[in-house]
């Protein structure tokens, strides 16, 4: 059986869920760097098909592109890291809760009563099941008394 006591518990804190709200929104920054960086590579593009030296333009408007994502990429690379290890913590945390919480006498005496429940309604419906069964089984015999029942001589 496992125990665990609150007292060690580390909760997660407003600041952590702050933070986490925060990174939320620098990611969101970061896409929108990165839309518009795409835009303008891809309108770059289109134009270089408007010149004499197309792979020329295209090479080098690619190569301005990658300039420019590779820096948004080493942000979100290191971003994702810190979200990621921030959602880690906070739900280790709650399954701690979680598992206390389960442990707990309440809890424990509620799941009793919940199976006794549960087993008090399946033992009622297979009596239900076995009365009607038996009132199918008992029909034609009750038709044949009512019927001898109500013929008039």
């Amino acid at each position: 059986m496992l125990t665990c006591s609150l007292g060690g518990v580390v909760l997660a804190t407003p600041a952590e869920e702050t933070e986490l709200e925060q990174l939320n929104k620098i990611e969101n920054e970061l896409e929108v760097q990165r839309d518009w960086a795409k835009y303008r590579w891809e309108k770059t593009s289109s134009d270089c098909y408007k010149n004499y030296w197309v792979n020329y333009c295209l090479r080098s408007a690619r190569a301005d592109y990658r300039k420019e994502i590779d820096p948004i990429r080493a942000q979100e690379v290191e971003l994702h890291e810190v979200q990621r290890k921030l959602r880690e913590s906070l739900k280790d945390q709650r399954d701690i809760l979680r598992a206390a919480e389960r442990v707990a006498p309440e809890k424990a005496a509620e799941r009793t009563a919940n199976q006794r429940q549960y087993e008090e309604k399946q033992k009622d419906a297979a009596t239900r099941a076995a009365d009607r069964e038996q009132r199918r089984k008992d029909a034609p015999k009750r038709a044949q008394e009512n019927k001898a029942g109500t013929q008039l001589d």
